[in-house]
């Protein structure tokens, strides 16, 4: 990876754990607060819509900062190591956290009117999204593990050989 490539998703990663936290701590309470006069009686698709929105939010600032961290490690030469893992654990928790969470949010929106049918749909299909998303990194994670395992093969081959020269 090239010094622009990591320059331009640095720029990306910190535009959008910015932009997060923004919506996150001001653009939600204030559509709380607007909302907040509404009937009653849909006050509890309201809370979880925007504990959700706030959630949500949390696991795109930890898969940045993950992100941001690999891409360090990129630059330094040292991502084919064992210490990358946790940082791409931590990335396919946080997105099937994200899924569970999608998951609960359809159930809460699916009995009753309050809801279309279609939308509650279009939640669960959003929370399979995720859960793939999450399967795909496990599948990248395990495509790491195997480059670690040779570069580490690779170093001791290295090591052997200096040791015959």
């Amino acid at each position: 990876m090239g010094k622009s490539s990591t320059l331009a998703l640095r720029i990306v990663l910190a535009l959008v754990f910015l932009g997060s936290l923004f919506i996150q701590c001001f653009m939600i309470p204030l559509a709380a607060m607007e909302l907040a006069d509404r009937p009653a009686e849909f006050a509890y698709l309201r809370m979880s819509l925007f504990s959700y929105a706030a959630l949500a939010l949390l696991v795109v600032q930890i898969c940045s900062v993950c992100v941001w961290k690999l891409v360090a490690r990129v630059r330094r030469g040292t991502v084919f190591s064992h210490a990358s893992f946790k940082f791409v654990n931590i990335i396919i928790t946080a997105i099937a956290s994200g899924a569970v969470l999608t998951f609960i949010l359809g159930a809460i929106m699916a009995p009753g009117e309050a809801v279309a049918p279609g939308v509650v749909l279009l939640v669960g299909g959003f929370g399979i999204l995720l859960a793939g998303i999450a399967l795909i990194v496990l599948v990248l994670r395990h495509l790491l593990s195997q480059a670690a395992a040779t570069e580490a093969q690779a170093a001791q081959l290295r090591t052997e050989l200096g040791g015959v020269i």
